[in-house]
């Protein structure tokens, strides 16, 4: 055990945010801490560090435990370039570098004794060297730099002159190489993109050290976790397994003690109603069973009822009216900022119901394309086309559709003035601002409530074509888990962009992979994208290669081509889509009639075995014969079965 909380409790003046938080984290082990917003984890994060005391309680750490921890909101000041920094993770490598270089030269000096002293402490310094694998640490350094989304070019920049994020993910990857014993990581996916997460994600997972992640990346979790601690209720509980399985034993648990609590409500009331008609008999007998039942009515101990705690949105998104077939077509865009491309001549279409999410690097123009798609800026060339009855509503990560100067009352109902102060009221409650909250200004909320206050407004639309810029982004995973149910029963169109890629695997039908200033078209989830990724960009390199060889082709004559090759591509994931579910539907029929068969053998063995059909040897020789048919059946069937699973 390298860690462990013992009875943790902490509150702020008489607000209690941690009470009798106990868990521990083994060496190795990977492990998450996860809650609502306002739950406590960073709180006891900082309490785990001892940036913060708990009130009582005891946070134990193994003995000479080495601990990197990287904060939400980091703050990192160096005057050395980045490379530098790096360097400074590994001191007693560069020592024993320079001891070296000092050794092998004086060597080629001295001679006689000194000669051996010199070999002597060459040796015990190169061995040392080999320990802590001195040879490799420069390219680990270019490993863990370039994994984190530095490039080469990156190296020698001074670390005063980066942003906040390249900061923090200079302090990240410097922590990483100084390979403490426990890692602790406040939501360390916050300024990654998706391919720094995933190299992440992998360096974790392989980790030879205790990981301790506070993240509302659930994809993330999924990848790594072994344990989950969850703070609710300022009450903590731990589950075994990543992120899917504590969700799916959470739910379990609360459906279970739901169940529980049910059932008490119900013997006590039928306990009650007894205890009520005994009194009214009015005699001595009764009247003393009614006190005794009384008694042991009293001695229950009652269950409290398991709430989910006030901060669950209600979110459901209901169209007004129907769209056409085609909602949106998208011909030859372009658009560049300072001369630089961001994407050139993409071609897109979208039909109803279909949820597609636009993925990509920073800086790709994933949000850009989101803005023009919604007139807020203008493209340098191509059109775009909205279909019949198209109605667009449209989240801003950004929040620029909302009002600054206006309370939150306002917002709604300046929007939606048809509406009366209770309807007003109500939708608010709904997103959790109830009470004086409802006159705060926009601009004192914080991200995660301006989030809500667009979300609101949003579900007031009846839009049927939804356009969502980072949805996800300040919302805590309850909320998340919320906004992905109302997606996926949403009846019309979604196109968003995110970096959430447990929402995407959950809400998308296709992928749009934004890279290389075109659109890479995927039909399926975020794991069917990552599994078809490198085929796809193979595809159309291959494509750009024949095209780059053929001067003769115009520019048009490209595009077109281009946009064959994609309609092919999304033909033929369509068509093998289709053949996976042609598959999946014929191994479905055999295992029903597999399971059929089953039971029909065990009524007639049963019927073989009755003492009652002994004497009936006709009806015992048809049912031998049925039985013998469904044997020979059940051989095909079998065959069938493994013959559709191995395709």
């Amino acid at each position: 055990m390298i860690l462990q909380c013992s009875h943790i409790h902490k509150a702020f003046i008489t607000e209690v945010v941690l009470s009798d938080i106990s868990f521990h984290i083994n060496e190795n082990e990977k492990a998450a801490i996860v809650g609502v917003n306002g739950s406590g984890k960073s709180t006891l994060i900082k309490i785990i560090m001892n940036e913060l005391s708990a009130d009582s309680g005891d946070v134990i750490i193994a003995k000479d435990t080495s601990i990197g921890y990287l904060a939400q909101n980091q703050e990192y000041e160096s005057n050395h370039s980045i490379m530098e920094e790096m360097q400074n993770a590994k001191p007693e490598i560069l020592q024993l570098e320079k001891q070296l270089e000092k050794l092998s030269a004086k060597m080629n000096e001295v001679s006689g004794e000194s000669l051996q002293t010199c070999i002597r402490q060459f040796d015990t310094a190169q061995q040392r060297f080999d320990q802590l694998n001195g040879y490799a640490y420069q390219s680990e350094l270019t490993g863990v730099l370039k994994g984190l989304g530095f490039a080469a070019e990156d190296f020698d920049k001074p670390v005063s002159s980066l942003s906040g994020g390249e900061k923090t993910r200079v302090a990240l990857a410097k922590m990483l190489l100084t390979a403490p014993d426990l890692i602790i990581l406040d939501e360390p996916t916050n300024h990654l993109d998706l391919n720094a997460i995933h190299w992440l994600e992998g360096y974790l997972a392989q980790y030879r050290g205790a990981v301790l992640i506070v993240a509302h990346d659930r994809y993330f979790l999924d990848k790594i976790v072994t344990k989950v601690v969850e703070l609710r209720s300022t009450k903590a509980t731990v589950y075994s397994g990543n992120y899917t399985d504590y969700s799916l034993k959470r739910q379990a648990m609360l459906d279970t003690m739901m169940k529980q609590y049910l059932n008490q409500q119900a013997e006590i009331k039928h306990q009650e109603e007894v205890i009520t008609k005994l009194r009214q008999f009015n005699r001595e007998k009764s009247i003393k069973r009614a006190e005794s039942r009384e008694k042991q009515l009293d001695k229950i101990e009652r269950l409290e009822k398991p709430t989910e705690e006030h901060t669950q949105m209600q979110l459901l998104f209901t169209p007004r009216i129907q769209s056409g077939n085609d909602v949106l077509t998208v011909e030859n865009l372009s658009k560049s900022f300072d001369s630089v491309p961001l994407f050139e001549n993409i071609n897109f279409t979208l039909k109803r119901k279909e949820h597609v999410a636009i993925i990509g690097d920073n800086g790709t123009g994933k949000t850009t394309l989101l803005k023009i798609l919604n007139e807020l800026i203008p493209a340098d060339t191509g059109t775009f086309t909205l279909g019949t009855n198209v109605c667009i509503g449209y989240y801003d990560q950004e929040h620029h559709v909302l009002h600054m100067e206006k309370t939150v009352f306002e917002e709604i109902q300046d929007t939606y003035p048809h509406m009366n102060n209770t309807e007003v009221r109500n939708v608010l409650a709904a997103f959790l601002f109830t009470g004086d909250d409802v006159f705060k200004q926009v601009k004192s909320l914080s991200g995660g409530e301006r989030g809500r206050v667009s979300l609101a407004k949003l579900m007031l639309s009846d839009a049927n074509f939804l356009i969502l810029d980072e949805p996800t982004n300040h919302l805590d995973i309850d909320s998340k888990a919320i906004l992905e149910h109302a997606i996926n029963q949403f009846e019309g169109t979604v196109l968003y962009v995110s970096h959430d890629r447990y929402f995407i695997n959950t809400t998308a039908h296709r992928i749009l992979d934004l890279t290389n200033h075109s659109l890479l078209n995927y039909i399926g989830n975020y794991d069917y994208y990552l599994e078809k990724k490198e085929a796809v960009e193979q595809a159309h390199q291959n494509l750009s290669a024949v095209s780059s060889s053929a001067p003769a082709f115009t520019k048009n004559s490209l595009a077109d081509d281009e946009k064959k090759e994609n309609k092919l591509s999304w033909q033929q994931q369509k068509e093998e889509q289709a053949h996976l579910r042609k598959i999946k539907n014929e191994l479905q029929k055999v295992e029903k009639e597999i399971e059929t068969l089953e039971e029909e053998n065990k009524e007639i063995n049963e019927a073989l075995c009755n003492p009652a059909n002994a004497t009936n040897s006709a009806y015992l020789q048809e049912l031998a014969e049925k039985k013998a048919g469904n044997d020979s059946r059940l051989e095909e069937l079998m065959e069938q079965w493994e013959e559709l699973s191995d395709s």
